[in-house]
């Protein structure tokens, strides 16, 4: 069954990366791996061009690491006031910006062992950060887009970030890895998204085991 899995995962991405080529990166924008966590941890739960938003005035008053390590959460506040939960996140920003301090030498680290010990990082927020500022490809950032299609698509039958993780690890090539959670989550967005499936125009529509295509 796994074999069979891995030849289906194959057919699946080289579907989507046709499709969604230029959807294959993070939309986040940042210029480097401190960034990159903290708009990654401003993501959850909001969208990545509001995030974009927030961020290009926060980063260019903001850049570094070091800049947060003082910074009163009020004055962050008022940065990220319009994305979810931005009290939260923003206590966590500036508490990952001092645990970082202490134990890493203001220094990313690049392991997710390591990341998940920081403030405010799970290990999506990792996988993250370590593929897109790091190229590292350890494991694959699950959100609710790639719960959703993993599902559909027959490869597991849990909404469990981790072990779905692990069945797409096991499974998917390793050139493939650091596009699945990108091509999983354009096809969340375009076609396959939680509350409703559009499989006449979804380019899997053809081998995906949920598709209504084939019954018409």
């Amino acid at each position: 069954m796994s074999n069979n899995k891995r030849i289906f995962l194959k057919k699946v991405m080289t579907k989507l990366k046709l499709r969604y080529k230029n959807n294959l990166k993070s939309s986040l924008n940042f210029s480097s791996p401190w960034q990159l966590l903290v708009a990654t941890i401003l993501s959850a739960q909001a969208q990545d061009k509001q995030v974009n938003k927030a961020t290009v005035k926060l980063f260019k008053k903001y850049p570094d690491v070091n800049d947060y390590l003082n910074l009163k959460p009020s004055v962050l506040f008022k940065y990220i006031i319009h994305i979810g939960l931005y009290k939260n996140k923003g206590k966590n920003i500036i508490a990952a910006s001092r645990y970082i301090n202490d134990n890493f030498n203001l220094k990313i680290p690049k392991s997710i062992e390591e990341l998940t010990q920081i403030p405010g990082v799970g290990r999506k927020t990792a996988n993250v950060v370590l593929s897109g500022a790091y190229n590292l490809h350890y494991g694959i950032a699950i959100d609710t887009h790639c719960i959703t299609v993993a599902n559909r698509l027959g490869l597991v039958k849990t909404k469990n970030p981790e072990k779905i993780e692990r069945v797409l690890i096991d499974n998917v090539d390793i050139n493939n890895r650091k596009y699945v959670s990108n091509a999983f989550i354009a096809l969340g967005r375009d076609t396959c998204t939680a509350r409703k499936k559009y499989c006449d125009r979804c380019v899997l529509r053809k081998i995906c085991p949920s598709s209504d295509y084939k019954y018409r």
